[in-house]
């Protein structure tokens, strides 16, 4: 029969390893709550690059043409010529006469100046859209392509164009994946004396990409 003292000691332990248990569980089911989705999409849009060569998409481009008021390509033509015009946004009477005639907002977008010519890009997920306008005759040319919703979430994947919420949020996300990565390594470890397959599944998931970055990578 065991002494008390060892009675107690074993019951402690088995007390803190439930408690880490407990622990490391809620910290796993939270974190695979937060990434569940954004895992899902990750996982789908790393298939759809990885075969973008074969997968086919007919871009849709719009294109619009305009012609500037006279009052408001001079006053282009004043900016134009001061020194810090080059990356200045556009100004707002130029803002508001384009909110009626391009399908994307340019405001506090930086242009590109010159004596001739204003350009403005506009990239986005998915696509493309740039504005030019020729600060010699006042025409506007504004074009936008759109190659689809594979293409959308492939550069959402890859944070491309998205702007820093987006940016922030993969950060978020990519902090939660490693919570849920380590939480489950630790609940592996804490199970493997009762799964015999832990540690070779664990070591084969190592091996398997390495063995094949090794041989087939060049």
């Amino acid at each position: 029969m065991e002494p008390p003292a060892a009675i107690l000691e074993t019951a402690r332990r088995q007390q803190r390893r439930s408690a880490w248990l407990r622990t490391l569980t809620q910290w796993h089911w939270i974190s695979s709550g937060l990434c569940l989705i954004g895992m899902l999409l990750f996982a789908l849009t790393g298939i759809t690059l990885n075969h973008a060569a074969s997968i086919g998409a007919t871009p849709r481009i719009e294109t619009v043409e305009a012609q500037l008021p006279e009052t408001l390509l001079e006053s282009l033509r004043v900016q134009a010529h001061s020194q810090a015009a080059d990356g200045a946004p556009l100004p707002r009477a130029l803002d508001e006469w384009l909110g009626s005639r391009v399908p994307r907002p340019v405001a506090g977008l930086a242009a590109e100046w010159s004596e001739d010519e204003l350009y403005l890009a506009m990239p986005h997920p998915g696509g493309d859209a740039w504005l030019s306008i020729d600060l010699l005759s006042g025409e506007l040319l504004y074009e936008d392509t759109d190659r689809g919703w594979i293409s959308y979430f492939n550069d959402l994947h890859k944070g491309r164009n998205t702007g820093a919420v987006w940016r922030w949020f993969i950060d978020v996300f990519a902090v939660a994946c490693v919570v849920f990565c380590l939480t489950g390594l630790l609940l592996l470890q804490m199970h493997s004396s009762r799964r015999r397959s832990t540690w070779p599944l664990v070591g084969l998931g190592l091996l398997l990409p390495l063995l094949l970055a090794l041989l087939f990578i060049h």
